[in-house]
């Protein structure tokens, strides 16, 4: 070890000893802290991410094991069940499943084209019908797809599009152009997310949604496109089967899209440039599409799995730890490896989510407010177990303090830093400060905010319930290699491992980091769980209002 990170392993020792000799530590804190163990994380990863498990796909034989595993480990941990006398939270959900010979046809003065269903166009429906066709309808193209007016931004201003099918840019203008000034910059906003997109393409009535697919502003390669909604898709059960959405959800692969826009006669980087300017005006394409989705469909019911650890004289006061059980099953179709084994996204969050349990367990002394260990489902397809619980939570959510989420864990060593995926947005950033002091280390934000992680994950859902949420992912200072070497390893992982089957257990990881987090975690936790106030949102943030609302009748 050498130069900088010598001195910065030196004033992380410093900083821990400076703050153990002036606030000595809580002795049941201390022997929580000690419990934690790479070990027992590694055994956990290594049994959740096994090829037995399938891939934990929803309402698949791979969710009964997973199921069984979470149920056995709370129980034989003494937690109660979470759910009256069950572990377990039923979430009705549909499949739809798409014949993957579909083709999207595009006609225009220069003819008429074909293309692929996976490797140049992906698509799907949300609609809850064996069949939908769109024919023959004009391709207009409508920039970021982006109605903000606190942004004084409108795609669809003087274009109507209903029954059209309107073709989209992903992420948002502040990133295309970098200026702070415009939305937030280089940070996505929710108006920059592929979900925002399909939803404001149905308000606006269009019959189809494609968004142009490039890795830098989507945050992934088009694999992930690819792997990610190919196959069975999930969604919850919806009173109107979700008929109000558009009849045709999906992704123009670049060449692909770089393809239509020549025949219709337009440059697409031309057009993707004047996008970024609030003066766009969206362009009709001289040119319509046609496709057809033959739908494979079954509703099932899956499971989020709840246990609890009741607090003391505030145990109808809840604080949640949450990660999500699920990964992408496995694809018969595929050559070689068909299992997406989802070992860091997210058995390690799991496994997390098992040694806090533990490790709260092994407290002499109960915490006042209890804990809900929130294992959920269905997050891969659109964060939809926790969706559910969001909105028919089982503990009244005024009484829910905060939600700390634990997902894709650090796998590559110990950090000097922490990242705060939303740094800013709540009170809970101050806990987490306090914290990472009392280990030596620093809070930093997102390193890669155009990716939109917040909009991402569960604690998504309960923010937009209002209730404050912590999204901790690990920091990019490793103590021996630094930024870059940290930095290079997430690309790799995104590229080569991310939603791809290769995303297995490696012996070769360093799980020190993990168990750092999970302290790191723990501290903020404990701390929450044995105060009598509630930290709120800042100022600045769109969810304050919400809580606010929610807290008045308590107060």
């Amino acid at each position: 070890m050498q130069g900088k990170h010598a001195v910065r392993m030196i004033a992380a020792g410093v900083a821990l000893f400076t703050a153990a000799g002036c606030r000595p530590e809580d002795p049941q804190l201390s022997a929580a802290l000690e419990s934690f163990s790479a070990d027992q994380l590694a055994g956990a990863i290594q049994v959740l991410a096994s090829d037995s498990f399938e891939g934990r796909a929803p309402s698949s034989p791979g969710e009964e094991k997973t199921i069984a595993y979470l149920e056995g480990q709370f129980e034989e941990l003494g937690l109660a069940p979470g759910n009256g006398d069950s572990y377990l939270q039923e979430v009705p959900l549909v499949s739809i499943t798409a014949d993957p010979r579909a083709r999207l046809t595009i006609r225009g003065a220069g003819g008429s084209m074909r293309f692929a269903y996976g490797s140049e166009f992906m698509a799907w429906t949300k609609r809850v019908v064996d069949r939908v066709s769109v024919r023959d309808a004009e391709l207009v193209f409508v920039g970021y797809g982006i109605v903000a007016p606190e942004y004084g931004w409108n795609d669809y201003e003087g274009i109507d599009v209903r029954g059209k099918v309107v073709v989209l840019l992903v992420n948002d203008p502040g990133f295309a152009t970098q200026d702070t000034a415009l939305f937030t910059g280089n940070t996505m906003t929710y108006y920059g997310r592929w979900t925002y997109k399909y939803e404001e393409a149905a308000r606006q009535g269009a019959a189809a949604a494609l968004i142009v697919h490039e890795t830098d502003p989507a945050g992934y390669p088009w694999a992930v496109v690819e792997g990610s909604w190919k196959g069975e898709q999930f969604d919850l059960v919806r009173e109107d089967n979700n008929m109000s959405r558009v009849a045709v959800e999906g992704w123009l692969s670049l060449e692909t899209a770089r393809t239509v826009f020549t025949q219709a006669g337009l440059d697409y980087d031309v057009l993707k440039e004047r996008a970024a300017s609030r003066e766009f005006q969206a362009v009709p394409m001289s040119a319509t599409a046609s496709i057809t989705l033959r739908n494979a469909v079954r509703r099932s019911t899956s499971r989020n799995v709840l246990a609890v650890l009741p607090g003391g004289d505030r145990a109808d006061e809840y604080l949640v730890y949450m990660a999500h059980w699920d990964h992408f099953g496995r694809d018969p179709a595929m050559e070689g490896d068909q299992i997406y084994n989802g070992a860091r996204d997210n058995a390690t969050g799991v496994a997390g989510l098992i040694e806090l349990a533990r490790a709260f367990a092994s407290l002499e002394t109960p915490t006042r407010r209890s804990l809900l260990f929130l294992a959920v489902t269905a997050e891969e397809q659109g964060l939809l177990g926790s969706a559910y619980y969001a909105t028919n939570p089982v503990y009244p959510l005024p009484k829910t303090v905060a939600a700390i989420n634990l997902d894709a864990l650090n796998v590559w060593g110990r950090m000097g830093d922490v990242t705060v995926i939303g740094l800013g947005n709540s009170e809970l950033d101050d806990y987490l400060a306090d914290a990472a002091r009392a280990q030596g280390r620093w809070v930093r934000p997102d390193p890669e905010p155009e990716k939109g992680f917040y909009f991402r994950s569960d604690h998504f859902n309960f923010a937009k319930q209002g209730v404050p949420a912590l999204y901790v992912d690990e920091g990019i200072d490793h103590v021996e290699h630094g930024e870059a070497w940290t930095l290079a390893r997430r690309e790799e992982y995104t590229a080569e491992r991310y939603h791809k089957p290769a995303d297995e257990y490696d012996p070769s990881w360093d799980l020190t980091g993990l168990v750092d987090d999970l302290r790191l975690v723990f501290r903020v936790g404990y701390r929450l769980a044995s105060e009598s106030t509630f930290p709120n949102w800042s100022e600045r943030s769109p969810f304050k209002a919400t809580r606010d609302s929610m807290m008045a009748p308590a107060r």
